[in-house]
């Protein structure tokens, strides 16, 4: 993907301006992928976002969530359906740690599990519904 997205820059650097409806985002279920969500945060787009789900094992986002206009919103899941692996509630509250350090919204989706019903969105007690902050209106159709 990286190749993909270097050997076009004429594309992706304009997207910010052309299709500031676009958000761009990628998953990170582990550290051994965090070089996708480096990918991202260089990228132009007016939402740049993490998903980490199914989130099986610790994130360290430093790097990522530092820049100066890079990753603008993550969001965290457990698995869900028959088989989901289990998720650590320290590796949900240590993401939810840097982002705030960082001012990054953060959005927890769900604990996963075969019955995500039963095990909720609830991350010590409450939702957390933290959304990219209001983005400016986008050009006017000509």
């Amino acid at each position: 993907m990286a190749d993909y997205v270097e050997s076009r820059q004429e594309v992706w650097e304009p997207l910010r301006e052309r299709h500031p409806n676009v958000w761009l985002g990628t998953s990170v279920e582990t550290q051994a992928v965090i070089g996708r969500a480096l990918l991202v945060a260089e990228l132009s787009s007016i939402v740049r976002f993490l998903s980490c789900e199914p989130l099986l094992g610790p994130l360290d986002l430093t790097g990522v969530l530092d820049r100066d206009d890079g990753i603008n919103w993550v969001i965290v899941g457990g698995e869900s359906g028959r088989g989901a692996r289990p998720m650590s509630e320290e590796w949900v509250l240590a993401i939810q740690a840097q982002c705030r350090r960082y001012s990054v919204p953060f959005f927890f989706k769900q604990w996963g599990g075969f019955n995500k019903k039963r095990n909720a969105r609830l991350l010590q007690a409450r939702t957390w519904d933290g959304m990219p902050a209001r983005l400016p209106e986008g050009p006017t159709p000509v």
